[in-house]
């Protein structure tokens, strides 16, 4: 058995570089609707066939009252951080990225590059529960690039052209 990634996908994919080409041209709440819906949609299912538990749906809808504006970025902020925390709790390979994949596109709400990183955790999640854990790294990535090309059309689907307010980001402040 391989070494399970705990994210699937490469920076230097085609794929990946249209998907940050088109978040750099979207809006922040944009963004974080895209990868809350996006995650919530697709992992949290992942979720709960791993884990009979509903902490993780209960603190999804304290992110929806924030992205509803019935609360205040302050008051969603200890719910992020119990997001990051509950995802340390979980070992099954799936359950744990499809954990990861939701905390990382919530805290989207205060980093809007995380609309890129929660594609990486959802990769792993979906292609580990689809495959099982027994598969080599070749296979888990090809089948990872399936993921990819949806959530790169799901976000061709909602992006807004020509948006007045795109966010600020750089992809490379390391260099």
């Amino acid at each position: 058995m391989a070494k399970l990634k705990k994210m699937l996908g490469k920076i230097d994919d085609p794929i990946i570089i249209q998907m940050m080409k088109i978040i750099e041209t979207q809006s922040k709440e944009t963004l974080e609707n895209w990868a809350i819906h996006n995650a919530e949609e697709h992992y949290l299912p992942i979720y709960e066939t791993y884990e009979k538990r509903e902490d993780l749906r209960q603190i999804l809808s304290y992110i929806h009252q924030y992205l509803n504006k019935e609360i205040t970025l302050k008051e969603v902020k200890p719910y992020l951080k119990e997001l990051q925390l509950l995802a340390r709790t979980i070992e099954h390979p799936a359950s744990l990225a499809s954990a990861r994949a939701i905390a990382t596109a919530c805290s989207t709400i205060q980093t809007p590059t995380s609309a890129l990183g929660f594609t990486f955790y959802g990769c792993a999640a979906i292609t580990y529960h689809q495959l099982g854990l027994l598969k080599n790294n070749e296979e888990y990535e090809e089948y990872a690039k399936q993921e990819l090309e949806r959530l790169l059309h799901s976000l061709e689907a909602i992006a807004i052209k020509e948006e007045p307010h795109p966010v600020s980001i750089n992809w490379y402040c390391n260099k």
